[in-house]
């Protein structure tokens, strides 16, 4: 009498037995091709929504996943030379992108290396220049009024929030000449100006403020450039079109 994985005795159906019926080789390969397969999708999924990803590029602290991260005090064991690993994830993280000292001192604490250890390597670091936080500022306020059109007040909030020392914060954004945040400003109110067309003069002239607001302009500043930006428009719709005092009195022969 013959049976199978799908039958009894030859001709009558029966119930499955997986447990007395092994998968063949070619059952056990088809379902590890799909488990790889799923895993790379599932990673795909990771790195397009940030699931597990260590520290950003120059936007402050990053996502962590839980427990010992790959390559912190913890993940390496009892026996691993707390500094070794501190100079490991510091020349990472500077790699990927610049960063303060702040930012990386919260780096290592997070990944669990002891501040001793962790204090010795940003201070070796900071002897050799590879961490410079004056250079950081001042390439940061550069790169970003260059860049995004940020004027001084959000770009001090940016450096604060990266853990720079204040008095490093106010020499880079002095560093910004009043009359260039002006014109940035004039450029952004000219860029944005056309898309308020058609709206009623004070609605623009509060969408405009608003972004300017968001950028870290002041108020005098802003409303000045705004009337500046709306009285050419209108004097550029409208030229005059009525004769000088000179043209009227001496008419042509």
């Amino acid at each position: 009498m013959t049976t199978g994985p799908d039958s009894g005795p030859a001709g009558e159906a029966g119930p499955r037995d997986w447990g007395a019926w092994p998968d063949s080789e070619e059952t056990r390969r088809g379902r590890r091709g799909r488990g790889a397969r799923s895993g790379r999708a599932r990673g795909r999924r990771a790195g397009r929504f940030g699931e597990g990803r260590e520290e950003g590029s120059g936007q402050g602290s990053g996502f962590l996943p839980d427990g010992p991260v790959e390559g912190s005090a913890a993940a390496r064991g009892p026996g691993a030379d707390p500094q070794a690993v501190a100079r490991a994830i510091c020349l990472r993280l500077l790699t990927m992108a610049p960063r303060t000292r702040a930012q990386l001192a919260e780096a290592l604490q997070r990944r669990e290396v002891p501040q001793e250890a962790a204090e010795a390597v940003l201070e070796r670091f900071s002897e050799v220049g590879l961490i410079d936080d004056e250079a950081f500022a001042e390439a940061w306020v550069t790169s970003r009024h260059a860049g995004r059109g940020l004027a001084r007040k959000a770009l001090a909030s940016e450096l604060r929030h990266r853990g720079v020392d204040e008095d490093i914060v106010k020499d880079a954004i002095e560093q910004l000449d009043p009359e260039q945040e002006a014109e940035t400003a004039r450029a952004l109110v000219m860029r944005k100006l056309s898309s308020t067309r058609g709206l009623d003069p004070a609605v623009r002239t509060r969408r405009l403020a608003g972004m300017l607001a968001r950028k870290g302009y002041g108020p005098g500043l802003a409303f000045r450039v705004i009337r500046e930006a709306l009285e050419s428009e209108e004097a550029d719709n409208f030229p005059s079109s009525s004769p000088s005092m000179e043209e009227r009195d001496y008419p042509e022969d």
